[in-house]
């Protein structure tokens, strides 16, 4: 006969049964670093839980959106930047050959003024146009070189862009409009480069003529960089207004990612310490049925 009961080997088998249910939840919850493993276990959070975690993916996407356009709009700056820079310089040259008369150099500078234009109204982002509009398969800005200029008229010949404008989601049912056309910041330019380049070829000195047509041109130029800066800083408005939309959209995912994860997320600290200890226990647990089983009366009369 055996000393222990079936009472007793019932309760610890009961008891065993837990204890391998616990290590093996501890064991998913350190290999998933989640407290619960479906929406069921939820209880009473289910709802809250469901309802953070769709205004998060909202929030989520709305931060991509915004980086995407703040992308977009930090490529507008840099080509508004160099055409600001490269026109300025070309202003300087320009009322230093009409101060001395003198214009030896004044062809190429004209000339790589013209490129620099050209190549900043035709930039891209992953191969789509940025200042084209809706018209992104082909150039913005048309002419190829500086001799494509003479006699264009009227300016606007010299655009491919149209007046559409993209449109993006920042916040909840707020859509907003953004987005910059070469026609919006190149007209005044445009008639700039056409006078310039119908006073070609230029020689060691100014003749009456080319002086009369660069003081034309210079006036172009103050009102075509007029236009330019305009753009410029709408455009910096704009990009503080998208980076504070973004910021909020972070705030409000950080803030919903902790809602979440409070009721989802285990504490790995605290799983590790009570599987260590559940494990230890489950060891003991069996050492002490095995003992029970192994256990009769003759262990009595040893």
């Amino acid at each position: 006969m055996r000393v222990a009961t079936m009472a007793q080997q019932n309760v610890i088998s009961a008891a065993l049964s837990r204890s391998r249910e616990q290590v093996a939840n501890l064991n998913i919850q350190l290999e998933t670093t989640k407290k619960v493993q479906d929406y069921a276990s939820l209880g009473s959070n289910v709802g809250r839980v469901l309802s953070a975690s769709s205004m998060l993916a909202q929030q989520q996407a709305q931060g991509v959106v915004a980086k995407r356009v703040d992308t977009t709009l930090g490529f507008y700056k840099v080509s508004l930047g160099t055409i600001d820079d490269s026109v300025s310089d070309l202003k300087t040259k320009l009322l230093k050959a009409i101060g001395t008369g003198d214009s030896p150099d004044l062809g190429s500078a004209i000339e790589e003024a013209f490129n620099d234009l050209r190549d900043s109204l035709n930039a891209n982002e992953a191969g789509v146009p940025i200042f084209a509009g809706s018209q992104t398969d082909s150039q913005p800005f048309k002419p190829n070189q500086l001799s494509d200029m003479i006699g264009l008229t009227p300016p606007e010949a010299a655009f491919g862009n149209d007046d559409v404008r993209t449109t993006a989601r920042l916040s909840d049912n707020v859509d907003t409009q953004y987005g910059i056309g070469a026609s919006d910041i190149g007209t005044g330019l445009v008639q700039a480069f056409s006078t310039l380049a119908g006073l070609a070829p230029f020689g060691d000195k100014l003749t009456d003529a080319q002086m009369d047509g660069l003081k034309t041109a210079m006036g172009q130029i103050d009102q075509g960089l007029t236009d330019l800066r305009s753009v410029d800083a709408r455009n910096g408005d704009m990009m503080n207004k998208v980076e504070a939309f973004g910021n909020r959209a972070q705030d409000r995912a950080t803030l919903l990612t902790q809602v979440v994860g409070d009721a989802e997320d285990a504490d790995m600290d605290q799983v590790a310490y009570d599987l260590s200890n559940r494990t230890t226990q489950l060891q003991a647990s069996y050492a002490a049925l095995q003992k029970l089983n192994g256990m009769s009366l003759l262990n009595f009369f040893d």
